[in-house]
């Protein structure tokens, strides 16, 4: 029978990935930390099951380092368009492709290593003045953490649902029984939508599509592409597909007196950028910060400067979504010089100043976009 105690200092709702990081933050700054989720682990999402340099650095700084045999190495990104492609290294490091399961386990591993109390199969019906309450009763806590994801209860609870700007995209995604062809996570530009394609393992690939048609499922997308399309029409399935929203949600408050939010919950940028984990792992970091300070104003403005930079880059690369002429012309100049994606794509990891970005990206692509 699980133990729960009867109060805490920070008290998590949520105990997916960002829930856990956060609880793991807390704890290296001594908090006591209970985690509550009506899930039983290792929990699933659909996603592109990438993680970047910088948010293996993220993972680094908690105190994780995942197991090799349950991750897979990739170099950089590779985007391909109709007769054409590019790829870029990442500046420093390699990403890896890791099962969503894999890594939950991961934080669930390193949140009960340093002394996290873990409600799993524990729904949290409500807010008081002095807690939460969960079918068994009452907890007091300092301090309430929504991390419950894109329909946030808490958000609720808290009247912090006012939004600045919501729109909405949705993903679905499946694993082929494959082997990776390519050390780089590929993007595919459709005329409707994206489909990634990321090694997870040396038999093993994850293939997810995202776009603003909630009723476009691979099989309808996959044939947009017909080399991607060839390699897996008789590829054995390794799961069936899963389906979630891919949202830009930005939020007017992410905290009111001692309810915080966290993840998802309190904002996200499009899944195209592949930074919703290290986003979330770095506001976790920040909110862990501020608690020790006694201030939530430091984490609300950690979480502005934090989200700029996710929020920038998915608003470039959307316009690409948008946009078949621009796409086109943008995917010719790339190929023909790779060395503007290159530094696209240390913006995009962090590696580049914006300065920089503006000066090897930005500019050259300007001037080649006007003369193409």
């Amino acid at each position: 029978m699980k133990h729960i105690p009867q109060n805490t200092d920070a008290f998590i709702v949520g105990g997916g990935p960002i829930g856990l990081a956060t609880a793991i933050a807390l704890r290296a700054r001594g908090f006591s930390v209970t985690v509550a989720d009506p899930a039983l682990p290792p929990i699933d999402k659909a996603c592109g099951e990438g993680l970047m340099p910088d948010a293996l650095a993220s993972l680094a700084r908690l105190g994780i380092a995942l197991r090799p045999e349950t991750c897979f190495p990739f170099r950089g990104i590779r985007f391909l368009g109709p007769g054409t492609a590019v790829d870029a290294s990442f500046p420093a490091g390699k990403g890896v492709g890791i099962r969503r399961t894999h890594l939950h386990q991961a934080l669930i591993d390193r949140a009960e290593e340093v002394g996290t109390t873990l409600l799993w199969g524990t729904p949290v019906k409500g807010l008081t003045e002095s807690g939460v309450v969960l079918d068994s009763g009452p907890i007091e806590c300092k301090w309430v953490v929504g991390a419950d994801g894109e329909k946030s209860r808490v958000r609720e609870w808290a009247g912090l649902e006012g939004t600045r700007h919501t729109s909405l995209r949705f993903g679905f995604r499946r694993h082929y029984r494959i082997a990776p062809w390519a050390d780089c996570v590929e993007i595919y530009w459709g005329s409707d939508s994206q489909v990634y394609v990321t090694p997870i393992g040396p038999q093993e690939i994850c293939v997810a599509v995202i776009s603003r048609d909630s009723h476009l499922r691979l099989e309808h997308a996959l044939p947009q592409h017909s080399q991607l399309f060839e390699r897996l029409k008789t590829a054995p399935l390794g799961t069936a597909e899963r389906g979630a929203v891919s949202a830009t949600r930005r939020l007017a408050r992410v905290y009111r007196e001692r309810v915080v939010l966290v993840g998802d919950a309190s904002g996200s940028v499009d899944a195209i950028t592949g930074e919703g984990l290290r986003l979330g792992f770095e506001q976790g970091m920040a909110l862990a910060k501020a608690l020790e300070a006694g201030d939530l104003r430091i984490y609300a403005a950690a979480h502005h400067r934090l989200a700029r930079r996710p929020a920038f880059m998915a608003a470039l690369m959307l316009s690409l979504d948008r946009s078949a002429w621009l796409r086109r012309r943008v995917l010719r100049v790339l190929s023909d010089d790779p060395g503007i994606f290159a530094a696209q794509l240390a913006m995009h990891v962090g590696d580049a100043t914006g300065a920089d970005f503006i000066r090897q990206s930005m500019l050259p692509l300007g001037r080649r976009l006007l003369i193409a």
